[in-house]
């Protein structure tokens, strides 16, 4: 977490704690609009627009505050359509990204007015009616086929591969479609600044070299987004400006001046280092190696036991004890219940609060409520200081709502 939110948020947190319980998730309203509101600035171009990937983090009140910023919404499913508007966002403040779609599914995009992006050739010739502004993904492809999140282009499932894009657009023009923008998923989770924004200008480039095959005009080059933070406390972030001015150099290199407007749907770059997941440790044990047991499970944060990925964790009250290495264990009944493996964290005791740091995307939206582990509640502080319950925790009550019991 940055030093500002620390500042901010660990004098107070003793008290939280005694107030909530334990564990919550909790966000920097502050860092959260600044991260925002420095993209836009680093790109300087009024064509230009973020809309924010509501997978990462789909609450209500982090949109809200999104959206007074100026930012749109990238969705994939109807009910993230729904969140958005519910956020605020009208006709254009919506790109609808999805894969596998049902026809369902695209008429709910279509009526709220988002610009919609054809994942495949197959689907987009099942609608009865092509949106006003046709829209495909490219399969990944170059440096973004290297991303083992996405899986190289014989095997993602993402987008149309580059031989067939020219001839999606050609069916396009040939139903009466005349306005068009292009779609790129460059990378997941990139942190190096050259590679990602090389990943970019691939996307720019294959969309020129279509609009010309195809003789259309592009409105817009949508670079996706998947920018990296830094999860290791020795990870160099992102030079977001640096990315954002290659891009920019790599559209008018291949279209010219001015060009079609920049979109960006970037998701964990804006939330991810504003959020920390507050959880206490209960139990102290030893089974051939020294395990830390905490009263938060991987169904409050899966992404070390899915993707095996790093979150850093702090004992914030410990300083000055003796240091030691510790898996740090949830309670479900599951051995992948893991946050880490061999950390070297201050000597655990029971009662401490820890902090597993970088849960502000992907954190509490992909929980699940295996082995009756319910989600738990998510805070945010404001910019003002104050700390307000943005979602409460999930109760057994809520745990057996869509059950018909007794039938």
């Amino acid at each position: 977490m940055s030093a500002e939110f620390a500042e901010r948020l660990l004098p107070r947190l003793p008290d939280l704690v005694a107030d909530y319980g334990t564990p919550f998730h909790i966000y920097d309203a502050r860092g959260i609009v600044a991260t925002h509101e420095a993209m836009v600035r680093a790109f300087g171009d009024p064509s230009y627009r973020q809309y924010f990937a509501v997978k990462a983090l789909p609450n209500l009140n982090v949109l809200a505050l999104l959206r007074a910023a100026g930012s749109g919404f990238d969705c994939s499913s109807p009910v993230e359509v729904r969140l958005a508007e519910t956020a605020g966002a009208q006709a254009g403040d919506i790109v609808f990204t999805a894969n596998n779609t049902a026809l369902s599914e695209y008429r709910a995009a279509r009526a709220a007015g988002a610009l919609i992006t054809f994942d495949d050739r197959s689907f987009a010739e099942k609608v009865d009616e092509l949106p006003e502004t046709v829209a495909f993904r490219i399969s990944p492809t170059g440096l973004a086929a290297g991303c083992a999140l996405m899986g190289d282009a014989a095997h993602s499932k993402f987008g149309v591969p580059v031989r067939e894009l020219a001839d999606a657009y050609a069916d396009a023009v040939a139903r009466g479609a005349r306005r068009f923008g292009i779609h790129g998923m460059t990378c997941a989770n990139e942190l190096d600044t050259g590679r990602a924004a090389r990943a970019a200008a691939d996307v720019i480039r294959h969309g020129a070299r279509v609009a010309e095959a195809v003789g259309i005009e592009l409105e817009y080059v949508n670079v996706g987004g998947g920018l990296g933070i830094p999860y290791h406390e020795d990870d160099k972030p992102i030079d977001f400006t640096a990315y954002a001015q290659e891009i920019l150099a790599a559209r008018e290199e291949f279209f010219g001046p001015g060009g079609p407007r920049i979109l960006t749907e970037i998701g964990r770059y804006v939330t991810g280092p504003h959020g920390v997941l507050v959880t206490r440790v209960i139990n102290r044990c030893r089974k051939g190696h020294e395990i830390v047991g905490l009263d938060a499970s991987m169904s409050s944060l899966m992404r070390p036991a899915m993707y095996g990925a790093y979150h850093h964790i702090s004992l914030p009250y410990a300083e000055g004890r003796e240091i030691g290495r510790f898996d740090v264990v949830g309670a479900l009944c599951e051995n992948l219940d893991k946050f880490a493996v061999d950390r070297e964290l201050p000597e655990p005791r029971d009662g401490d609060i820890a902090l597993i740091h970088d849960t502000g995307a992907h954190g509490h939206a992909m929980g699940f409520t295996y082995n009756g582990r319910l989600r738990p509640a998510e805070l945010m502080l404001t910019d003002g200081g104050d700390v307000v319950e943005i979602r409460r925790a999930e109760t057994y009550d809520d745990y057996i709502a869509t059950v018909r019991w007794g039938v």
